[in-house]
């Protein structure tokens, strides 16, 4: 029997656990392509606002607990990519030209047609490849500093039976302690204060098909695909035009102050639109409204946030950040190995996505969607293209 409780209380509780189960990440994929603190700092802020506007204006409009989110997958995918040609303002440029796509997608069918034409299997294997570095990073700390990283994962494991949902938040609030406790003179005042730092974005073919294709890719794939499917399963019919509409245009305003995408939740839409937002299906955008207006208020820490993991000892956030990830690691591998038909492109899409690697400056997700094909393509038993990435052109989920 599900949880209830009430619309208020179940968006505080999505905000709470969507935003401290993930945003290391962000912090971490950010600073990975060029940004400095304060940058990243600016980014986590502004993404924080432009998914509570977005979520009130689809809320408030359809009274329907449409959930929004950053993108964790295509953070940690930033993670992986590292320096881009060009530098920060080339990573910027790559995060406009991904709001662009995502905006298109809701106007151009046939831009949708397009990434349906990527077979899922190998999407997800792109994502666990880009994953899985992260993942082993609590093993590696763990044996490097047992010391500060043992309370992080032990706290992880402690809550898995009796409180899952709130593992990882509590393995980053022990993470933040050590970091106080270690680091804590190393935090300026000022830098605790919320900021907002202005990039302008310039363009390189790099960043252009090693940051923008392989994030809007992810973010389809892994985030606003999944939404719809878990709003359907509760009965509500995502706006999808429109959602496109708003998370891409969120993405092409934060992108210049540091904000890499804004799309659907996935995980975090199940509080907002599930029992745990009460008994009455009417009233559960209600749910929408409460987060919105909490993600407003978790945007006031985010320069504290982004010093205190500045200031960290190596090994002690990447490994909350690691456990953070370990549950779309699971899912990410059982849907790119359920078809054994695919599994020889999934491996060889999932091995190179992984290792790292960069040719002519271009990074390995994009280079490991071109090997899977090519595998994909050669493989005898490989059968063509059967399922969509985006919802059908019927407008089952359009508006």
């Amino acid at each position: 029997m599900h949880e209830q409780g009430t619309p208020v209380t179940a968006g505080v509780v999505a905000a709470v656990v969507g935003f401290s189960s993930s945003f290391v990440v962000v912090l971490a994929g950010l600073t990975a392509v060029g940004a400095t603190p304060a940058q990243a700092a600016s980014g986590l802020l502004a993404l924080c606002v432009a998914q509570a506007l977005g979520m009130l204006w689809l809320a408030l409009r359809h009274r329907t607990p449409v959930s929004l989110a950053w993108s964790t997958p295509g953070a940690a995918l930033l993670v992986t990519t590292g320096a881009v040609q060009g530098g920060w303002p080339a990573a910027v440029g790559a995060f406009v030209a991904t709001g662009v796509l995502v905006v298109l997608t809701g106007l151009v069918p046939r831009l949708g047609d397009l990434v349906a034409a990527i077979p899922p299997s190998l999407a997800r294997a792109m994502l666990a490849g880009v994953l899985l570095p992260l993942c082993v990073e609590p093993v590696l700390a763990l044996a490097d500093s047992p010391a500060m990283v043992a309370p992080v994962v032990l706290t992880w494991l402690a809550l898995q039976r009796r409180a899952a949902r709130w593992a990882v938040p509590a393995a980053l609030v022990v993470a933040l302690v050590v970091v106080v406790v270690t680091a804590g003179d190393a935090v300026a005042a000022g830098d605790l204060l919320p900021t907002l730092a202005l990039t302008a974005p310039t363009w390189s073919w790099q960043a252009m098909v090693g940051v923008t294709l392989p994030l809007y890719v992810v973010t389809m794939a892994s985030q606003n695909v999944p939404g719809v499917a878990v709003m359907g399963s509760f009965g509500y019919r995502v706006p999808w035009r429109e959602s496109m509409g708003v998370t891409g245009l969120g993405t092409l305003l934060v992108a210049p102050l540091g904000g890499h995408a804004v799309n659907l939740a996935a995980i975090t839409a199940a509080l907002t639109a599930g029992p745990a937002a009460g008994p009455d299906r009417d009233q559960r955008w209600r749910a929408s409204v409460s987060a919105a207006v909490t993600y407003l208020v978790l945007a006031a820490g985010a320069g504290a946030l982004t010093a205190l993991v500045a200031a960290a000892p190596d090994g002690v956030v990447q490994s909350a950040a690691g456990l953070a990830l370990l549950g779309t690691l699971a899912a990410s591998l059982s849907d790119a190995l359920a078809d054994p038909a695919d599994r020889l492109a999934a491996i060889g899409c999932l091995v190179v996505a992984a290792s790292g690697v960069s040719i002519l400056g271009v990074g390995a997700a994009f280079w490991a969607l071109v090997v899977g094909l090519v595998l994909r393509r050669v493989s005898p038993s490989a059968p063509s293209p059967t399922s969509s990435a985006v919802p059908a052109r019927s407008g089952t989920h359009r508006r």
